[in-house]
């Protein structure tokens, strides 16, 4: 009698020896890799997100919370006093873009969009949200890792550490952000307390050429085995290194970021090569940097990348101080052809019903223009808007309002903590029992704060 491990030795001159040997080191590696996939929580409706995050805070009452009484106080005070912003701020000002209710559902949406218009019975518009700070530094740690002040662990970082990766040969938290880092820079992404591995890992996604998309992409001095042999000494090495340094989260992250780099050597070529689609495909996004990242974030999430997050730019873009029509005309003029393409070609993948959507900066603007410039507006954490589509999110629906003129939520405010509550609930996850152990205390996402909006759920 053999067993079965001496039947495959023994068979076809032991070449079953090989497959049960890579299946071996492949139960091994996922038992060892932070990066492994694994099971949410409960059944969730999306398994995989991408943020598209219009950063310097995009004004709501110029994209998708029309306030038409603006219009009877243009170049007045309003009614109630304006309150506390950073900077001066006088009248009434009206949005220079028109409104429209579109799809079937009705929803409003301005002519700033045309595309994304088109899809509105695909979005799920939540019109009060709310933050703390009228600063851009606290508000997008706040809209990134669910807190103001301190080091946490990113939403990216944190759905990847619930969820793994599916493709192990690329990151499983990727962030796209053309011409250099936004404010706060890699804070946005990081890990904080968690597992290196975890951390969104940065492309400059201005670039064409993928050595320079991706620093070092490739290496000209040696063959894949000469590397393989020396990072198995640099891993050895670093291993016993560790050992005396157990809680160094930054040493973790140094040695799976070698590991990472060599294994991205293998399939980040292919993914980052947007030559190999369809002429149908790249006129359906068009031309434009933000057409070229919205097309590398749909082929990241085809590969098994958890969490992509997609920046508007370098800065602050959406900062809007002066100049909004031109501004705004701008920026929305630049994305909403590229996010209308994803979202479509997400539904003709079949893609769009388990990938969230969310687009969501750190603040919105205020209905008043600030002065002396009169032709702008400043930070307003009071009331601002984002949405969602896909994943479990319930299209055509708006939920909450800012007041008459879009100064603060009223009806139904929702906290950044209740978002990443109810991001967390469609991806699988109880937000108050995913937790992680650190300095002898569990942390969560949403702190000690936060709730499922299920009225946003489809």
């Amino acid at each position: 009698m053999l067993t079965r491990r001496e039947l495959l030795e023994r068979c076809t001159l032991g070449v079953g020896a090989f497959a049960l040997q890579g299946l071996l080191g492949r139960a091994l590696a996922d038992e060892t890799n932070p990066l492994a996939p694994k099971r949410p929580a409960f059944p969730a409706k999306a398994k995989r997100m991408i943020h598209i995050f219009p950063n310097g805070g995009a004004s709501h009452v110029d994209t998708f919370d029309p306030k038409p009484a603006l219009h009877q106080y243009a170049g007045k005070p309003l009614p109630t006093p304006n309150l506390r912003t950073e900077r001066k701020t006088g009248a009434a000002y009206p949005s220079p873009f028109k409104f429209a209710q579109c799809g079937e559902s009705g929803l409003e949406i301005s002519d700033a969009f045309p595309k994304v218009r088109e899809l509105a019975d695909d979005l799920c518009v939540i019109r009060s949200m709310w933050t703390e700070v009228p600063n851009h530094e606290p508000s997008l740690l706040m809209m990134n890792c669910g807190d103001i002040r301190f080091s946490r662990p990113s939403m990216g970082a944190w759905l990847t550490y619930g969820l793994g990766s599916e493709n192990q040969n690329l990151p499983g938290f990727v962030a796209l952000c053309p011409g250099g880092y936004p404010i706060q820079e890699s804070q946005n992404w990081q890990s904080a307390f968690l597992p290196g591995a975890y951390q969104g890992t940065f492309i400059d996604s201005q670039h064409t050429e993928l050595p320079r998309l991706i620093e070092n992409i490739r290496n000209e001095s040696g063959s894949p085995k000469e590397q393989r042999t020396q990072l198995d000494l640099l891993l050895e090495l670093n291993r016993r290194h560790q050992e005396k340094r157990a809680e160094e989260a930054a040493l973790e992250a140094r040695i799976q970021s070698f590991e990472l780099a060599y294994r991205m050597q293998m399939e980040a070529a292919d993914a980052f090569d947007l030559s190999q689609e369809p002429k149908s495909i790249l006129d359906l996004y068009g031309p434009g940097t933000q057409a070229r990242q919205m097309l590398m974030a749909r082929r990241l999430l085809e590969r098994g990348v958890r969490f992509v997050q997609v920046w508007a730019g370098a800065s602050q873009p959406w900062d809007n101080h002066d100049k909004i029509q031109e501004n705004v005309s701008k920026l929305a003029g630049a994305s909403d052809r590229p996010i209308a393409a994803l979202i479509r070609d997400l539904k003709q993948r079949g893609m769009l019903e388990d990938t969230l959507i969310l687009w969501a900066g750190e603040f919105g603007r205020t209905p008043v223009a600030e002065l002396p410039a009169a032709t702008g507006r400043d930070h307003n954490p009071y009331g601002f808007s984002v949405w969602l589509a896909g994943g479990g999110a319930k299209g055509g629906t708006v939920y909450g309002a800012t007041d008459e003129f879009g100064f603060k939520a009223q009806d139904n405010p929702v906290h950044v903590h209740d978002l990443h509550a109810t991001i967390l609930h469609l991806m699988g996850f109880d937000h108050e029992k995913f937790t992680y152990r650190y300095a002898g205390r569990d942390f969560r996402l949403t702190d000690v704060h936060g709730k499922v909006i299920r009225e946003v759920l489809a």
